[in-house]
């Protein structure tokens, strides 16, 4: 991997993980630490800059998140966003106090002088507009500190010390509504900590299969492969280093999309273009019999998530003994069960934390836990796996278990399954100019009277959802256009048995979930 490293010390902010990957899109690498990360350990990184992350405190209470003085003394280039920017000030003998004006959204910043001389603001207007979160302000600056900018209620948006490369910035770079926040970062990492920007998914691709050679040598590696794009990649990524002393497991429980479990074996299997030894286990029967009669969502979730630990506990007692069990753990898995960072812990991800204790294996191999999502989909383009896999809509573990409200029948399978691909299908020939981030069809439990031909159904409801997001954590309806919602309507009442209703959801997120349970 690239020496070249930036370190996100990470103050609780929630934008943590959006700094590391405008880093990473300015192909600099990047991780994210606590705050509490000693400064031994941080000398040893090696790093060419540093970025401190905004946070809830305010940097002048008892208790609050702070650092050492050292940080700014090791010569290396630090920059310091919102309370991070706070922070370095108060460390290093300026001010801070509670702003009479609260700044909040988008705010015009106007950049002051010496934007040659500083670096910071090359190439950004003498006015932009900006995103400002903050409760606090730098009322007094730090002894050798200059003002770059200010903003009519705030006047230090921005201020550095050239000579010492300490930046402190009061607004938020990272987001997509500050205007040139791209910039300003690209200024910081490429200019200013001089990176050269060799961080690339082909340079990522090479090294990684060298390290998984090198690590494994002649042992023998399981993986459980989903055909979601995570595992898939670790599975691309692990063929091109060991070939056949990979082998993967797939479970088909009998709840993903139309033909999915099909198009996973093509990839993967025998007749694949992949260099492996692939398991397809047809645990449909199993599944369907498992559920029966289980309404409560987190029930199933939890049938379906038991149920595949014994499958795979059968396959694993059949290949014996391995060296290393593989998963495809990325970087957001590992920063949000609290590994990675200093924020509250959003989620225990079933690739973190507790191995498996049935699988015979000497390590763990997770050959993407230091990717986000969209660099695990560059990854998966440099392997060559097929396009339509590595952009594939994201699809929930338990798969249609949650997109069937009520009790999960292979009948309603075949249902949501034949409503979904012809949903899918549709907005792939609708040709929109920007498609949703997320969209299927779910199952309702409600059924209704309805009229076709000349005979009297009683059939069920399906729910078409389509969603724009940024993070996932919030969402809105798309809007669709009503035309093609209407092909969509009729498709599914004329196609698939068993539907007489077709409704669009147009709950955002929150208070409803992306999903349907």
């Amino acid at each position: 991997m690239t020496q070249e490293k930036i370190l996100v010390l990470d103050f609780g902010g929630q934008y943590n993980q959006l700094v590391a990957r405008r880093v990473r899109e300015c192909n600099v690498y990047c991780e994210i630490a606590s705050y509490k990360t000693p400064i031994e350990k941080i000398k040893e990184m090696k790093l060419k800059g540093i970025i401190l992350t905004g946070g809830p405190n305010s940097c002048y209470e008892e208790g609050a998140p702070t650092y050492s003085k050292e940080l700014f003394e090791l010569g290396i280039p630090v920059l310091g966003l919102c309370y991070g920017a706070q922070l370095m000030s108060h460390v290093l003998g300026g001010k801070v106090e509670r702003a009479a004006n609260r700044e909040y959204g988008k705010t015009k910043v106007y950049v002051d002088g010496e934007m040659a001389e500083n670096g910071l603001f090359e190439g950004v207007p003498a006015e932009t507009v900006v995103w400002m979160s903050h409760f606090d302000y730098i009322s007094k600056l730090a002894p050798g500190f200059k003002v770059l900018a200010h903003t009519d209620n705030c006047p230090v948006a921005a201020a550095g010390m050239a000579e010492k490369r300490l930046y402190a910035i009061q607004f938020h770079p990272e987001v997509l509504h500050t205007e040139k926040g791209k910039e300003i970062l690209f200024n910081f990492v490429r200019k200013i900590c001089n990176c050269s920007g060799d961080w690339r998914m082909d340079s990522f691709v090479e090294t990684t299969v060298k390290d998984i050679r090198a690590k494994v040598g002649n042992g023998r590696v399981l993986l459980a492969l989903s055909g979601g794009v995570d595992s898939s990649v670790a599975a691309g990524l692990l063929s091109r280093a060991i070939g056949k002393q990979l082998t993967c497991v797939f479970v088909d429980h009998g709840l993903l999309r139309k033909n999915e479990g099909d198009e996973v074996e093509a990839v993967f299997g025998p007749k694949g273009k992949f260099d492996l030894n692939f398991i397809r286990v047809n645990a449909q029967q199993r599944y369907y019999s498992k559920l029966a009669g289980v309404s409560e969502p987190e029930k199933k979730r939890k049938i379906i998530g038991e149920e595949f630990i014994r499958v795979f506990e059968e396959e694993a007692k059949k290949i014996g003994a391995v060296d290393f069990l593989a998963q495809g753990t990325i970087y957001p898995d590992v920063v949000e069960s609290g590994l990675g960072g200093e924020s509250a812990v959003i989620k225990s991800h079933h690739n973190v934390g507790g191995l498996p204790d049935f699988v015979d294996f000497k390590e763990i191999i997770e050959p993407l836990r230091n990717l986000f999502k969209d660099e695990v989909r560059k990854a998966g383009l440099e392997l060559g796996l097929p396009e339509n896999l590595v952009f594939r809509q994201p699809f929930p573990g338990p798969g249609l278990g949650i997109r069937i409200i009520g009790e999960v029948t292979e009948e309603k399978v075949r249902i949501v399954q034949d409503a979904d691909f012809i949903y899918r299908e549709e907005i792939a020939k609708a040709g929109l100019k920007k498609l949703p981030d997320q969209y299927f069809a779910a199952l309702t439990n409600m059924r209704s009277v309805g009229v076709m031909g000349d005979e009297r159904t009683y059939d069920y409801a399906v729910a078409l959802r389509a969603v724009n997001t940024i993070d996932f954590m919030t969402a809105e309806a798309a809007e669709i256009p009503f035309e093609v919602l209407q092909k969509v309507m009729s498709r599914i009442i004329n196609e698939v048995r068993g539907v007489n209703r077709v409704f669009y959801d147009l709950t955002s997120k929150p208070p409803g979930t992306i999903e349907m349970e």
